[in-house]
């Protein structure tokens, strides 16, 4: 769009002329669609329509559902793409089992993004939690040092369990969802992903996984309000024996994801504030508008109810609100683990990625997403690698084979 026709638009738009500016404004700022041969390098992003399946057209292409592999492993995950759209965030006064803080409801606009199409797992977490040995290697011998120079791409390696009865104690089979990670560790998980695979990857804004989660719906589930009918897609207290189980077992939601309700819980970025929704009130705002970056360690947002809660727990609109505090009460260390949580609902505590369409701009927009928000979190992650546990290292494109080669070294 060129400024003349700017202008033109904006003198026939008369007394409706500052909305026309800001659609216009947003215009701008959007990326235009890339030539096909640039689209070609982005996973989940074809330039033709396809015959069939999932897909969401855009102004970059048509994004469809896409397979990514973990370098240096063969482990797999997969991404479903989500519509933008507007939805109502929140539940209406009626809804049985709403809390106070799931109002009043707001609009809100979504951009479109990827989501993961299940919880992560213990096969996708595990070599997460295996960097450790290896920055710990490089360590030893004074090699791929963390830098000034490299500094935005050094990820910050979990500790390793000082007692994994704690995490692992309903199991740690490959494809059962990874749990009991702190919110920052999950950050952290989904840096390395992004600098490993070169996509930006992150967690969810509460508004983005409550849309995922309703997929169209209006009503307490995504399938429904008839709460006879969860235990077709969720493992809660009534069904799941007291475990979490492997996923994809129950019904997926009307765009393809498993798990949204029950099974394990799942962070998502916001601080959680009980009257967030009411400074809204009656307005239409986008996700970046109503997201409430953290300022303290707790609370926070988890969605999406566990194998641990009951039905109220796994509606769409269900807030619960995390407890740092608690969740690490036998956790000996001093000062407590910045990457393990070791009690309570954190046993049943998971997360999923998402991929936003439009990554942001820069290292520093990025780099918000996956590091430590305050300093406590920053100074606890210090103190425990002064201490040698936990470990930071750089994650480039020679990561794999350098792994590989400290492994061929042991073997010899």
């Amino acid at each position: 769009m060129n400024m003349k026709i700017f202008e033109f638009f904006l003198l026939r738009a008369g007394r409706a002329a500052p909305f026309a500016l800001a659609l216009l404004a947003l215009h701008f700022s959007l990326p235009q669609r890339a030539p096909a041969a640039d689209r070609a390098k982005l996973p989940g992003l074809v330039d033709q329509q396809p015959a069939s399946g999932r897909f969401v057209k855009t102004d970059l292409g048509y994004m469809v559902p896409y397979k990514a592999k973990i370098p240096n492993t063969e482990i797999e995950f997969e991404m479903v793409p989500v519509p933008g759209g507007k939805f109502l965030l929140g539940s209406p006064a009626s809804e049985k089992g709403r809390k106070a803080d799931e109002g009043p409801q707001i609009e809100v606009v979504v951009e479109p993004f990827w989501i993961g199409k299940y919880e992560v797992t213990w096969s996708e977490y595990k070599p997460f939690m295996n960097l450790y040995t290896a920055f710990k290697e490089f360590q030893s011998n004074n090699l791929r040092g963390v830098t000034k120079d490299n500094d935005a791409d050094a990820v910050t390696a979990p500790s390793r369990l000082y007692d994994s009865t704690f995490t692992f104690e309903k199991g740690d089979r490959p494809k059962l969802p990874a749990v009991s990670m702190s919110q920052y560790a999950a950050k952290q998980y989904t840096k390395w992903i992004s600098l490993a695979t070169g996509q930006f990857y992150r967690l969810p804004w509460e508004a983005e996984w409550e849309y995922a989660c309703r997929a169209g719906s209006k009503t307490a589930y995504c399938f429904g309000d008839d709460v006879s009918k969860l235990g077709e897609y969720a493992w809660t207290t009534e069904n799941s024996d007291e475990k979490p189980h492997e996923v994809g077992q129950k019904k997926p939601n009307a765009w393809g994801l498993y798990d949204m309700h029950g099974n394990v819980a799942e962070w998502c970025l916001d601080e959680l504030v009980e009257d967030a929704y009411q400074k809204h009130a009656g307005k239409t705002v986008t996700v970046a508008e109503e997201a409430v970056w953290p300022t303290k360690l707790y609370p926070r947002v988890i969605r999406g109810g566990s194998w641990d809660n009951d039905a109220a727990d796994a509606r769409s609109a269900a807030r619960i609100p995390s407890n740092d505090k608690e969740w690490t009460d036998t956790d000996p260390n001093l000062p407590k683990s910045p990457w393990w949580l070791t009690d309570g609902m954190a046993l049943s505590l998971g997360m999923r990625v998402i991929r936003p369409l439009h990554a942001p701009a820069t290292a520093a927009d990025k780099a918000k997403y996956w590091e430590a928000d305050i300093p406590s979190i920053r100074s606890a992650a210090d103190q425990r690698m002064a201490q040698g546990r936990g470990a930071r290292g750089v994650v480039d494109p020679g990561l794999p084979a350098a792994i590989k080669k400290l492994e061929a070294e042991k073997d010899k």
